[in-house]
């Protein structure tokens, strides 16, 4: 009789000798796009709390400077190449370029390139990265007396430290022994994001919505630099980091790094050759049969197909990198050309081609469904006709009852908004708010109404609409239940009717109260683009992003109609 079944003998063996290599710890997934859409916006409501005593976003060198402008940029990573392939970069096809490109640096074809084809390859190596919960960087956490400051922080933050460690203290990476200043070299040294504008700047925006959120943004950054300068050791070189410094670090892990379920490792072809050898010494030696020493194997293939491919689904922890060069990809919302996965056989990060792409043409990606709240807010750049792009109405319990029954010509049912506002369906009570979080990812806190671009007025406030509009009559019949009308026409064609003028109406009125109109912006566009007005980044940012969520609502009013 054998001391071990073939399962065990294979498992006991494999883990004594490689030190757990068959441990269930799921691989890093697939990465398809860059930081994974939320369920619902990363925004959060004005709070009272007076962002005035929070210190500058921009150091002063920042402010005063011109040196970050795209020939700027372009100077400082003429090197950048040279570096990427004495460090294991692989490039075949792209260059980063300054010219071609609609906004500061992209990715370059430098040849005919067509569907399948690897056009960059990363080796993991050299990419940084966080893993969220529970991350571990040796270098990060040697500098922090209490190790919670940098484990508990946020990814980006967490980033933010890692890149100001490399930027300020030392560029070589401990682990690898990777010197990083040829890649840090070529990051913005500045952004034009909301975080940095004036109140004046913000109000340009005519968009409540976004000016609250990065209000809020503010907050929440700054309350995370205090909690990892209060745990950085007295004699830490992090010490003379400042809120300006963290706040780079943060810009640069917001809008560079990609996200997926964190996996641990690549392929690892050890336990596979030392499954052979164990099958061929289980035989050999008589210790069981060959029909034993196959279960055993299929034992261990299944267990590392479920370790690589199935337990990365489940998990809920995630992993964040940085990948040098792969980065200077710019963003399309549809109709990308370019693909970022990670290569599980090759331990890389590659960017591939998905369609041709000509000589002389900048190579896109997506970096997920984002609206162009979130594109300005951590991105600085704003994306017309983005098909992803949304409107944040006032919370339903804000809006003006009063002018809805009027627009509908009739008087809403008694104790409605009671029961509405009991299924949630008005918003948050008090002053709509939840609080700053210290995510910023989190969602729409603020309980606003959602209209989006692909589909509308917010489903659930269209059935909310419906009950508030029904007559007596239907709202008995419907057994005064609001879930009875969540389906389109489901009280009826006058009820589906009122219901959609209601919100019409609600969109009006909010189109209304801009200062200016949509075709104003667009004159005033003109003029900008002319140089018959002088304009600042942020001026002609707010101009863009404006005329965009105007076409939105006036996109959604017409289809209302």
């Amino acid at each position: 009789m054998a001391l071990f079944s073939s399962p065990t003998f294979f498992l006991f063996v494999a883990q004594g000798i490689f030190g757990g290599v068959l441990s269930f710890q799921a691989p890093t997934q697939l990465i398809s796009s860059r930081l994974v859409q939320p369920t619902s916006l990363a925004l959060s409501p004005l709070l009272a709390t007076s962002t005035t005593d929070i210190p500058p976003t921009r150091s002063a060198a920042a402010s005063s400077s011109n040196d970050d402008s795209s020939a700027s940029r372009a100077k400082r990573t003429s090197a950048f190449t040279d570096w990427a392939t004495s460090n294991g970069i692989q490039i075949g096809g792209v260059s980063v370029s300054g010219r071609d490109v609609a906004e500061g640096l992209g990715l370059v074809t430098t040849r005919d390139v067509k569907a399948g084809d690897v056009v960059v390859t990363v080796p993991t190596n050299i990419v940084l990265s966080v893993t969220s919960p529970g991350e571990y960087n040796r270098g990060a956490r040697e500098v922090f007396d209490d190790k919670n400051a940098y484990r508990d922080a946020q990814w980006w933050a967490q980033l933010s430290v890692q890149l100001n460690l490399y930027d300020k203290v030392s560029s070589v990476d401990l682990e690898s022994g990777i010197d990083l200043r040829g890649w840090l070299d070529s990051l913005p040294r500045a952004f034009d994001t909301p975080i940095h504008w004036s109140e004046d700047a913000l109000g340009e925006l005519q968009y409540t919505y976004l000016s609250s959120s990065i209000a809020s943004q503010k907050r929440q950054w700054y309350a995370q630099y205090q909690k990892i300068m209060r745990g950085l050791g007295s004699s830490s070189p992090l010490q003379t980091m400042t809120f300006a410094d963290f706040v780079w670090g943060a810009e640069n892990a917001r809008s560079r790094a990609f996200s997926g379920s964190y996996g641990g490792s690549a392929f690892n072809p050890l336990p596979y050759g030392l499954t052979v050898v164990l099958v061929a010494a289980y035989v050999t030696l008589g210790i069981g049969s060959l029909e034993q020493a196959a279960n055993g194997a299929a034992l261990v293939i299944c267990g590392s197909i479920l370790k690589d491919f199935v337990f990365p689904k489940l998990s809920k922890v995630q992993k964040y990198i940085i990948c040098p060069y792969i980065d200077m990809s710019n963003h399309k919302g549809i109709g990308e050309r370019g693909d970022v996965a990670f290569e599980y056989f090759g331990d890389a990060y590659s960017l591939s081609i998905k369609g041709p792409v000509g000589k002389g043409e900048e190579l896109m990606i997506s970096y997920g469904a984002r609206s162009n709240d979130q594109l300005l807010k951590y991105y600085g750049f704003v994306e017309q006709n983005n098909p992803h792009d949304v409107y944040i109405m006032p919370q339903l319990r804000e809006w003006d009852i009063s002018a809805l029954e009027i627009a509908c010509g009739r008087k809403f049912g008694a104790g409605r908004l009671a029961k509405l506002d009991k299924a949630g369906l008005l918003g948050f009570s008090g002053d709509g708010s939840a609080g700053d979080n210290d995510d910023d990812d989190a969602a729409n806190t603020g309980g606003g109404v959602v209209v989006s671009k692909a589909g509308g007025v917010d489903g659930a406030i269209m059935q909310a609409l419906r009950a508030l509009v029904a007559s007596d009559d239907e709202w008995d019949d419907a057994g005064e239940a609001i879930g009875n009308f969540a389906a389109e026409g489901s009280g009826g064609s006058q009820t589906e009717q009122l219901a959609r003028l209601a919100a019409r109406t609600a969109l009006e009125m909010e189109l209304a109260s801009k200062p200016t109109t949509i075709e104003e912006d667009k004159e005033l566009l003109k003029r900008m683009d002319s140089k018959a007005v002088d304009a600042s980044v942020e001026k002609k940012l707010a101009v863009l992003f404006r005329i965009e969520k105007k076409k939105l609502l006036k996109e959604t009013i017409d289809r209302l109609s």
